[in-house]
Order: structure tokens, then C-alpha cells, then sequence
């Protein structure tokens, strides 16, 4: 076997999706140098639909640290939110409730202008290798190996490697269980999601209740819509042709006096629901962000914002830490990090508790589920906290 080609740095980072690239360009402006591989492609991360809610701060994070100001332009700037249940629609005013808006902006177009920031600031981001291993995580020089596109084998020696690749994590996986603990909760259903060419059904998200269960309308560009509904975990996407896809939603939204504006399916997928945080977020010198140390459902649209703030903490930490020499130093990132993330896991549990229909509900579970949102919309306080957690907490 032939010797690896070595290269130093700082940090070493595998997963160049949103968390990976913010955090390698938030250590640039600190001076601190790094190195980013992921087993992906540049064109497959792009094609990857994923959401496309940002919060307030995280559309701040991209505009002022000089990423892109395009989420500015084009992004949609969305007020508030719709809820629809009981046969009427009614209106949550993020911006008089709080005074923040969050941002329709897919989680591709974040990817995307990222990687152009590395890539014209001249970083050192690798995509499409394969083979990625990590070497000496409790040390202080730990290593990631890989084979490069061009087949050659690589090493990155590094004073910090960084995990965040994703809720498949192969760095989590390095972690003896006996050093953390993994916090899981799966969910007896799925969302059936689809993009289609279609005119807005709505200027902002509407979450609909119904005893067919839960729907989501969402929207992508003033062309292609996204769309979800409630299924089982284990739904045959091929047994969904347009017509009954459309049905399925017409129906749902329908009973609530919504109707939504038709066109063709172009993607379709079911997404399944789970919770999971890992404890502590740091093993040695190697530490986790964004889905490789937790994942909540997408009802909250927490899943990118909290990779972005875990990302904004850890630049702070690993900073500290190198202009110290001090390892303990690495501790605050779990401490600061968590107590967001367990906000954002029991935001997300209550609003998917509270819009979808559990397999064993009855009219009872049913008709509590509306009285809890009639709670919510009807009272200043209840909706100023669902504004709070859907805008964001202040980042500490």
C-alpha cells in the first residue's frame, strides 16, 4: 500500500453539507485553517431536496459574515404562518407577535452559496472521496485518511477533527458507547413529500390538521411547490400516481376551506420521522455538529438552523481553544450547544404531537388536538411562544 500524501492543518472536518462549509468559513475569518472531504459529490449535495425554512439569525449568519446576501434577494420573506383546523384557517403573525420573520430559502441554495464562498476564497474542500477514516481521535494530532478522486491516498493531520457528516455519521460510530449516550425516539409515521410545478397555493406555510391526518403546504419559487402529507412509514411511493397524490391533499386541506392550485408531480419521497441527540457532543479531540449529533422532525423546521448554531458555537469554542492550548476548553461547545438543541427537540415533538393523527387516536385524541390549537391561536401568549420557537431563541 503506498504512502499517504499528508497535509497539516488546524481543523479537519468531514461532511461538506451547510454545517461542515459554515464552519470552515466562520474559522477562515478567525484565521484558523482547515481542511473539508465529503464522500459526496458537489452535484449530488445540489440535488439533495431538503427544507427550506431559515430562522431569523441564520439568514443574519449568511449576510454578515459575507457568505451571500442572496438569501436577501432571492428569498421569501415570510411573516408569520397559517394553521388550519376545525374547517377554518387562521393566521399566526410571527412579526407582531415578536417581531422576527423567518425565510423561505432552500437548504440547497444555502449548500450552494457556501461551497462558492470556499471555493473563491481558495479553501481546501474535497468532494467525492471515498474510503474516509479517523485516526487518533483522543489524541493531539488525530488524523482523517482518504482516497482522493484521482485515487491517491491522503492524510489530513489536524490539532481537532470535526464530525459533521451527517445523521449516518461514520465519526459518531468512532465514539465507544460506553462515552456517550444517544437520546432515540421514533415515530409511528412518515411525510409523504413532493415537488410540483405549480402556481402558490398560499403566501406563507399552512399546517393543516385533519382526522385524515396531517398536511403541510409549503412552497419552493413562484413555479414549483412543496407538499406534504402524513403516511406510514412504510408507504409504497409507486402505488402514488398524481391523481391520487392530488386527491389526498385536496382532501385533507379541504375539509379546513383550502384548495390548492394543481400541476405536475415532479419528485416524490417519504420521509420518515426520528428524533436522536447524542451526549456529550465532544469525544477527545474530535467533536459532532448538526445531524451527526442530532436529528429532530421537520415539523419544527429546526433541523439546518440548529446545525447553523451549533456551527456559530463550535467556531467560537475552537478558537478559544487553540489560542489557549487547552483542551478542557472544548467542554463549553456541549454545554452551550445542548441546552438549544433540547429546546429545539421539544418544539419540534410538540408541534408534530399536536398536528398529527397517532395510528391508535380516536375522535377524543381528535377533537383534543383542535381544542389545543384553538389554545394556541386564541391566546396572545400561547401564539407568542410558538412564534418564539418557530423564529428562534436568541443565540447564546
Amino acid at each position: 500500500m503506498s504512502t499517504p500524501h499528508t497535509t497539516t492543518t488546524q481543523v479537519g472536518i468531514v461532511g461538506a453539507g451547510p454545517a461542515g462549509l459554515m464552519l470552515s468559513h466562520l474559522l477562515a475569518r478567525r484565521g484558523i485553517t482547515s481542511v473539508v472531504v465529503d464522500h459526496r459529490s458537489r452535484s449530488e449535495i445540489e440535488r439533495t431536496v431538503r427544507a427550506g425554512i431559515l430562522e431569523a439569525d441564520s439568514v443574519r449568519l449568511l449576510t454578515d459574515t459575507g457568505v451571500s446576501d442572496r438569501v436577501l434577494r432571492e428569498g421569501d420573506q415570510h411573516h408569520g404562518t397559517y394553521f388550519a383546523f376545525g374547517g377554518e384557517l387562521h393566521h399566526i403573525d410571527f412579526q407582531e407577535l415578536t417581531g422576527a420573520s423567518v425565510w423561505l430559502y432552500p437548504q440547497t441554495e444555502v449548500f450552494v452559496d457556501l461551497a462558492n464562498a470556499r471555493e473563491a476564497a481558495g479553501a481546501d474542500v474535497r468532494f467525492g472521496v471515498s474510503d474516509v477514516t479517523v485516526h487518533d481521535i483522543t489524541g493531539e494530532q488525530p488524523s482523517l485518511r482518504f482516497t482522493d478522486t484521482d485515487g491517491s491516498a491522503r492524510e489530513v493531520r489536524c490539532r481537532y477533527l470535526v464530525g459533521a457528516d451527517g445523521s449516518h455519521s461514520m465519526c459518531r460510530h468512532e465514539i465507544p458507547q460506553k462515552h456517550i449516550r444517544q437520546y432515540r425516539k421514533e415515530y409511528p409515521f412518515a411525510w409523504f413529500g413532493i415537488l410540483c410545478e405549480a402556481p402558490k397555493s398560499a403566501p406563507e406555510l399552512i399546517y393543516n390538521h385533519s382526522e385524515r391526518g396531517f398536511a403541510l403546504i409549503s412552497q419552493r419559487t413562484d413555479t414549483v411547490q412543496r407538499m406534504y402529507f402524513q403516511c406510514d412509514p412504510d408507504e409504497d411511493v409507486d402505488a402514488w400516481p398524481d391523481d391520487r397524490i392530488w386527491s389526498e391533499l385536496q382532501t385533507r386541506v379541504g375539509l379546513n376551506g383550502v384548495e390548492l392550485r394543481e400541476g405536475p408531480v415532479i419528485d416524490k419521497a417519504v420521509l420518515r420521522f426520528r428524533s436522536n441527540v447524542v451526549e456529550p457532543m465532544r469525544y477527545g479531540s474530535m467533536l459532532l455538529a448538526g445531524d451527526a449529533a442530532h436529528t429532530v422532525p421537520p415539523t419544527g423546521a429546526k433541523g439546518l438552523n440548529l446545525a447553523l448554531a451549533d456551527v456559530r458555537v463550535l467556531a467560537d469554542v475552537l478558537d478559544d481553544a487553540l489560542t489557549r492550548n487547552d483542551d478542557d476548553v472544548l467542554d463549553r461547545y456541549s454545554q452551550r450547544a445542548l441546552d438549544r438543541v433540547w429546546r429545539s427537540q421539544h418544539f419540534s415533538y410538540w408541534m408534530t404531537s399536536m398536528l398529527h393523527r397517532l395510528p391508535q387516536s380516536d375522535d377524543f385524541d381528535l377533537r383534543r388536538q383542535v381544542a389545543e390549537l384553538r389554545s394556541v391561536v386564541g391566546s396572545t401568549a400561547a401564539s407568542t411562544h410558538l412564534a418564539e420557537g418557530y423564529t428562534g431563541w436568541p443565540n447564546t
